[in-house]
């Protein structure tokens, strides 16, 4: 029997390496062909060999922004849409961070619809919701909160609500299933230990510099869901996920700034010390980032399974030339 492929955008970044590495793994995921947009297949073959040259996994060079660059005459069963530049965005301004999501959403629907593709899995982001009030221990996926849209700020979070939006429309016009993977914050060996990742900059800290320093007063509280754990989720969703169904991918694990950062420095450092610098918010307005995980737990039997201290030393561990 012919399968056809998969289609998997930002297959090379950090959701990327994840996704090709549990595929790799997978006896089930390896049935799938995979088809992996890049800009830049040649530099990923020469660094991550063992992914690239896996069996059923082909690349193609394309840009989702630039529509001629897409391989309009493939045929698809599934796609993954997993390309957002979440380290490098900021970096950008909002009018483009928010330009880049929104258009290549929209080019990588478009062509679902060219060439056949019954399901699309979107990444979404739990920034969504926006502000999390401090008496919601945990937000659930009807949550109604959003963010602000008169703050140029949230422009990452706008693009995200906007694509979701863009798979509601497609789905009612074209009859593609579509299914929304909501992603919070996340930790594992492919994460960088130097862009704007508190966690990531804390193991840094842990293995290079002479203290661990948290900016800020170490208050806000999140959730840390292991890499591993993301990409099971995520090929789960996209098999398995009900169609038109939205779907919080996170840790429910709640830890603080503060606790995370003398956690790492516990795992990997103990005798270095933490300086928090900030000054303390007054009380009640504590920033909280956390999903209600219920829904994938009860509907699709997930849940994490790496904890966050060997998720910690996994991601330490990738950086031979610092780990001890």
């Amino acid at each position: 029997m012919d399968i056809k492929p998969v289609l998997l955008t930002g297959g090379t970044g950090f959701f990327g390496k994840a996704l090709l590495r549990r595929r790799l793994s997978s006896a089930n995921l390896s049935q799938y062909p995979v088809v992996v947009l890049s800009r830049n297949p040649d530099w990923f073959r020469t660094n991550y060999p063992s992914l690239a040259s896996q069996p059923g996994l082909t690349f193609y060079k394309g840009d989702i922004q630039n529509r001629n660059s897409l391989p309009w005459n493939e045929s698809f069963s599934h796609v993954l849409h997993a390309a957002t530049d979440s380290t490098l965005g900021p970096s950008l301004s909002p009018l483009n961070r928010f330009q880049q999501i929104l258009e290549g959403t929209t080019n990588i629907l478009d062509l679902a619809v060219a060439t056949g593709v019954r399901r699309f899995l979107l990444t979404s982001s739990g920034g969504i919701y926006g502000h999390q009030p401090s008496n919601l221990e945990a937000i659930p996926e009807d949550w109604r909160g959003s963010p602000p849209m008169d703050d140029p700020n949230t422009a990452y979070s706008q693009g995200k609500r906007a694509a979701e939006h863009l798979c509601a429309l497609y789905r009612e016009a074209h009859g593609l299933e579509t299914v929304i993977a909501r992603c919070f914050a996340f930790v594992g060996r492919d994460l960088p230990l130097n862009a704007h990742f508190a966690i990531g900059n804390f193991i840094q800290d842990a293995l290079c510099a002479e203290h661990i320093n948290v900016a800020g007063d170490g208050t806000p509280l999140r959730t840390y869901l292991d890499q591993s754990d993301l990409a099971h989720w995520l090929w789960t969703l996209m098999i398995e996920g009900l169609d038109g169904e939205t779907y919080n991918v996170g840790s429910d694990r709640v830890i603080s700034i503060a606790e995370l950062a003398h956690l790492v420095r516990d795992l990997l450092a103990p005798s270095k010390q933490v300086l928090i610098v900030g000054t303390p918010q007054p009380a009640g307005s504590r920033n909280r980032y956390v999903p209600l995980i219920e829904k994938i737990r009860v509907n699709h039997d997930i849940k994490p399974l790496v904890t966050l201290e060997q998720a910690i030393f996994n991601t330490a561990k990738s950086h031979p030339h610092q780990y001890p």
